[in-house]
């Protein structure tokens, strides 16, 4: 349960951030967003494994680092959080807003902007923070929160910059409840996300071969922090 309630709290700062500084206009809220992910990180990194992404949980799973009657847990979790931030930003400002590519974007481009980031957050991801060649190294969190800023702030005018399945969901739905908005582009942030966080996993195989685990009943995420910790 611990696992859960962390991925569920990490996931909640996250989007209620990402709400927060969009409805805010701030310039700065790439920035904004990949700190409060590199706190949440370093938060639970060495408890549930900190990855507050149902992408992120894919590539952990393909790795061999989360056992699989913990993957549905863990997505149940993340999105969870990241619908109460939704509700909960709603409730501080009275307002939503829509996650969507640009209206001058194909929707090609936008799933290759999901696609390519989210492949880059997981190999990241993967390589800091699970490899026995970054053992007990301490920028696994910056390394994470930074290559979702540059995300952001490169892909997400592109996009809208979820690169998190649950990141998608949760301002994408309160939207629709509050704000009568569209579900029509929900689907890319799940198939993007998700098809670069199997390839993450997949090119990780190939970069370690001598060190990848087949994905057992017994993975436990935590011990992937643990080299990091």
């Amino acid at each position: 349960m611990k696992r859960y309630l962390t991925e569920f709290v990490g996931t909640f700062f996250l989007v209620l951030t990402i709400g927060l500084s969009v409805l805010s206009g701030t310039t700065f809220a790439p920035l904004a967003i990949g700190s409060s992910l590199m706190a949440m990180v370093y938060m639970g990194g060495h408890i549930s494994g900190a990855h507050y992404n149902p992408a992120v949980s894919l590539a952990f799973y393909l790795r061999g680092k989360l056992a699989p009657r913990e993957l549905v847990p863990y997505w149940v979790a993340q999105i969870a959080g990241a619908l109460l931030a939704g509700f909960t930003y709603y409730a501080m400002l009275g307002k939503t807003f829509q996650l969507a590519p640009a209206a001058t974007a194909t929707t090609f481009q936008a799933l290759l902007v999901e696609f390519l980031f989210t492949f880059a957050l997981a190999l990241v991801v993967l390589n800091s923070a699970t490899s026995p060649h970054t053992s007990g190294n301490s920028f696994y969190g910056l390394a994470i929160g930074f290559i979702v800023t540059g995300g952001a702030f490169a892909g997400g005018p592109i996009s809208g910059g979820a690169f998190n399945p649950a990141v998608g969901t949760g301002p994408t739905i309160v939207h629709a409840i509050f704000g009568h908005g569209s579900l029509a582009h929900l689907w890319l942030y799940f198939v993007g996300p998700l098809a670069g966080g199997a390839l993450a996993a997949l090119v990780y195989k190939i970069q370690h071969t001598d060190e990848v685990v087949a994905p057992t009943a017994n993975a436990d995420p935590t011990k992937a922090m643990e080299t990091v910790a």
